[in-house]
């Protein structure tokens, strides 16, 4: 790891959340890294700044919001560079480079499909052509899980997910809820308020609602003086962030179908009500060894 003292240039973090929009960064350059470092392709190396290439996955877990538990069944990745500050050890995560920041795939929610009613006010026969409709288009529910915000606006300190401390890695998102009934802009969270997942490897605190959990900091296995670095069995954490009311769900039927979608999912929920558990693979390398395998 870069700066205090560590031999290696990032260690103990997984990829995330948990969810799809990506963000690129500006492309100077193609840059086609081989061998170990072939993963490193979109590590924003045309960025003066990039110190360390960053790439992660998240591969197991779930993320639990309200009364429904999303095991994360599809690979989740994060991708990008890191710039650290000497002076202060402080860390800037850098977007990729031609390539997606932050890329996931629905993921299904498990006994995910709700029903609507046809208001009783409705002639008989409107709302037999309603439910018919209902019934034909409530599918089953996905969440993809999105980045709300540049790639800037993530925050990381790789020393304290190696050190299992409170900090770590916290991801502004937006989880988008995918059925034909819900339409495309059917979202938890927003670009203008976000969710923020603050993850640890360390133990989050325990509160009168709720006992702690603690995650892992992996394992690190190192290649070429240090340059190269592997985390595999790291686990990221989160119990205290609350979660929104979804909106822009239903179209023209929104009236019906956002108080629906709520009460399926228990929504709102208040910090303390939702949890994540991201559990994957990390690799790093120094940028100058990742420019020379090219």
């Amino acid at each position: 790891m870069t700066g205090r003292g560590r031999p290696w240039p990032v260690v103990g973090l997984f990829g995330l959340v948990t969810v799809l929009l990506a963000y690129a960064s500006p492309t100077a350059a193609a840059h086609q890294p081989t061998g170990d470092y072939a993963p490193f392709a979109d590590c924003p190396l045309s960025n003066p700044k990039t110190d360390v290439c960053f790439f992660a996955r998240a591969e197991g877990g779930e993320l639990r919001i309200g009364r429904k538990a999303i095991p994360i069944a599809k690979t989740m990745t994060i991708q990008g560079g890191i710039h650290e500050d000497r002076a202060s050890g402080s860390q800037e995560f850098i977007g990729a480079e031609g390539g997606e920041t932050f890329a996931t795939a629905p993921q299904a929610i498990p006994g995910g499909r709700f029903e609507i009613a046809a208001p009783r006010s409705l002639p008989g026969y409107v709302r037999a052509i309603f439910d018919e409709f209902i019934a034909r288009e409530a599918t089953a529910l996905t969440a993809t899980t999105e980045l709300a915000a540049a790639p800037s606006a993530v925050q990381i300190d790789t020393q304290d997910l190696a050190e299992a401390k409170r900090g770590g890695l916290s991801l502004p998102v937006k989880i988008k809820l995918g059925s034909p009934l819900l339409g495309e802009g059917c979202y938890i969270g927003s670009d203008a308020q976000p969710v923020s997942i603050p993850l640890t490897t360390g133990t989050t605190a325990r509160s009168p609602s709720h006992p702690s959990i603690t995650g892992k900091p992996g394992h690190a296995h190192f290649k070429d003086e240090y340059n190269l670095v592997t985390i595999d069995g790291d686990a990221l954490v989160n119990d205290s962030f609350p979660a929104p009311r979804a909106t822009g769900c239903g179209g023209m039927l929104a009236f019906l179908v956002e108080p629906a979608i709520n009460a399926a999912l228990a929504l709102p929920v208040a910090a303390g009500g939702n949890e994540a558990v991201l559990s994957g693979t990390l690799q790093t390398a120094n940028a100058p060894a990742v420019k020379a395998s090219e």
